[in-house]
């Protein structure tokens, strides 16, 4: 309980206070109510994330913010009567009875109602009274009403609600087109005929069902049809006009479609999932096109270093180490040992072989952060060659590490008593003493200086990331992408300045996290955002989405890969809106001046799909689901609507007449 009453507090302080609401009432009846009582049975550890949550009856309970803005711009006081359309499961007349004098709450769901109602009985909230009917007609018998909160959107503010308002009060809701965008309005009775209406925010919330709201069949309501009303272009619609269909990834026209961002500096390339063959497939083709007709030198990956360096050794035609494990064959393996990657690497291997010099070859790197293992014993490896005394000071050194090498999130346990400063001191040391040697260094091998260097950088901060991730919340994650993107930029610098890189990487990692819930609620950055920071326009964002197909991935953390059956998009989610434009394949050009109007009816926040090497579809909307903003997210969107696993190589892949620095066999 103490947990839930912690995550509770940390609800209002970081998604509630922080992004603005100020009213003390609200904020204090939002610390006081169990949001855990008012979710179905199994959500209760999600209760104080910021997302909706399923109650029912295909219904959700609306994220605390939203309930808490409404509350907010409602105005209420204590001695006010308030009306609540919606009731759903309860939870936000409780809120506004901790705040108001009576609450009257309609329903018009049976099954919710009458859950809502014992819910609020059973923790004692006596001043709410709920009621199934249309709550489009209001509560003529309790009126008038001081406020009204409606929690559904309909195509106009029903008339029967503007005449229950008392004289000075405030009705609240969302208004707008089935399917379309829609505004939180604010309407003031300022007299017995006037009344007073401002907009507030772009919202998304359920149809609001009933005489004067949508019919069930999606039409207006009998009483509430505007003669004569014109309709107006879907979403889907309006994505369909925009969309560039894609032809086939072996047709050269699909790279030639990516060529308006050939004069990026970066060109960041997503993916929704790690196991989808189209993705793979689609970001090679751009690739290709970027490496060889527009000089882009750097392929930067969501990959160890360690790891990606033993592929860079094999495309590049560098000399073989003996003695060096074959790369990927950590979880999750099937993310970079599948026949797609290997296509690529065999691919790259052959273009560079026609370029004389190694320094003009397209490279292969990797910029995250996991191996720490790895990276020790590629320091020490290059030391033992150059600098056999410092390579001895050096084992010295990465010895506090040693014990958790093979499982460093045991490390992050270790460290909460056994003193890290000391470790931390030391590889940063490590790492300082190898830059500090560069003129003695790169005399010797370039090259072979920036690996060293590389790898030295990553221990450092990986030691301080596993050490981190042991706490949990935004600093884990934050650090890994801020090491992530400064190993891009030191690629680009030790490369020159007319380098330029393709990266690729999940879609949490590539879109820019401002625009997502992991900035808005969590105060996570990640490396798309740093890129735009960093390069402005030079900076491509490009995201990638599916609707239904399958998947590899795995139910937990190192647990065996699965193909999994992918479910059909969320109802309310990007997806979905791309599923229902009929177009299988498509690219979305989402920068200003493209596509004008899909992208302002796409600026309104929705659901986006993000499954990494875990998929639980039995939790999806909670697991895999988050709020974001697409056309700010990204400058660009590629949809496949239908998509399948990658397949990965087996234990003891090799190719038939692969050279001996082929990277994927044993």
């Amino acid at each position: 309980m103490k947990d839930l009453e912690r995550a509770r507090d940390r609800m209002v302080d970081v998604h509630l206070a922080r992004r603005g609401i100020r009213d003390p009432a609200v904020l204090d009846a939002m610390r006081s109510v169990p949001r855990e009582a008012f979710v179905e049975p199994g959500y209760e550890e999600f209760a104080y994330e910021d997302s909706p949550l399923p109650i029912g009856e295909r219904q959700t309970i609306s994220q605390p913010y939203i309930v808490a803005f409404m509350i907010e711009a409602a105005e209420l006081g204590p001695e006010d009567t308030v009306l609540e359309v919606g009731a759903g499961s309860g939870y936000a007349a409780a809120v506004m009875s901790r705040i108001a004098a009576k609450v009257h709450a309609i329903e018009r769901l049976p099954a919710l109602g009458e859950k809502a109602a014992n819910r609020c009985a059973r923790l004692g909230y006596d001043n709410v009274a709920v009621r199934i009917a249309d709550g489009t007609l209001g509560w003529a018998d309790a009126a008038p009403f001081d406020a009204i909160l409606v929690a559904a959107g309909g195509p106009a503010v029903p008339e029967h609600l503007k005449q229950q308002l008392a004289v000075g009060g405030r009705l609240v809701i969302p208004v707008g087109e089935m399917g379309m965008h829609q505004v939180l309005v604010r309407v003031r009775r300022t007299s017995e005929t006037e009344f007073e209406e401002e907009k507030l925010a772009s919202v998304r919330f359920v149809p609001l069902i009933g005489e004067q709201g949508w019919s069930e069949n999606g039409e207006r309501g009998a009483s509430n049809h505007a003669p004569g009303h014109a309709r107006k272009r879907s979403v889907p619609e309006l994505i369909a006009e925009s969309a560039e269909p894609l032809p086939e990834f072996d047709d050269p026209a699909f790279g030639a479609l990516f060529d308006r961002f050939a004069d990026s500096r970066v060109v960041l390339l997503g993916e929704a999932s790690h196991g989808t063959s189209e993705f793979y497939r689609a970001r090679a083709a751009i690739t290709k096109r970027l490496v060889t007709e527009h000089g882009f030198d750097i392929i930067a990956v969501e990959a160890d270093w360690p790891d990606a360096a033993a592929v860079d050794r094999h495309v590049r035609h560098r000399p073989f180490r003996p003695g060096t494990e074959a790369p990927f064959q950590r979880f999750p393996t099937w993310m970079w040992r599948n026949t797609d990657v290997e296509d690529l690497v065999e691919w790259l291997r052959k273009h560079n072989a026609g370029i004389p010099g190694l320094s003009a070859r397209t490279g292969f790197y990797g910029l995250d952060i996991y191996n720490m293992n790895g990276s020790i014993q590629a320091v020490l490896a290059y030391l033992d060659e150059v600098d056999p005394e410092a390579a001895a000071v050096a084992r010295e050194r990465y010895g506090c590490l040693t014990p958790w090498q093979k499982d460093p999130a045991t490390y992050g346990r270790a460290v909460l008593s056994a003193g890290y400063e000391k470790c931390e001191q030391v590889v940063v040391e490590q790492c300082r003493d190898l830059l500090e040697r560069r003129l003695e260094y790169i005399a010797r091998d370039g090259e072979e200086f920036l690996d060293a260097t590389q790898n030295a950088r990553l221990v450092a901060a990986a030691e301080r990331y596993y050490r981190i991730m042991y706490y949990g919340g935004a600093a884990s994650w934050n650090l890994r992408d801020t090491h992530m993107f400064e190993t891009l930029e030191n690629l680009l610098a030790a490369r020159g300045e007319e380098s330029r890189a393709v990266v690729w990487a999940h879609n949490s990692h590539i879109g820019d996290a401002r625009y997502t819930d992991m900035g808005v609620a969590r105060d996570q950055l990640n490396i798309g955002q740093l890129c735009r920071e960093k390069f402005g326009d030079a900076a491509a964002l490009i995201g990638f989405g599916t609707h239904a197909g399958t998947v590899a991935a795995a139910d937990d953390w190192d647990g065996d890969m699965e193909v999994k059956r992918v479910r059909p998009s969320h109802a309310e989610s990007y997806e979905r809106l791309c599923h229902d434009a009929g177009i299988e394949r498509f690219l979305l050009d989402l920068r200003a001046g493209h596509g004008a109007a899909a992208r302002g009816a796409l600026m309104n926040p929705r659901l986006q799909r993000f499954i990494g090497v875990i998929y639980r579809p039995e939790t999806e909307l909670m697991s895999h689901y988050s709020d974001t903003r697409l056309p700010r997210q990204y400058d660009a969107y590629v949809w496949f609507d239908q998509t399948s696993a990658v397949t990965p190589l087996g234990p003891r892949h090799a190719k038939p007449g692969a050279p001996e620095t082929y990277p994927f066999g044993l």
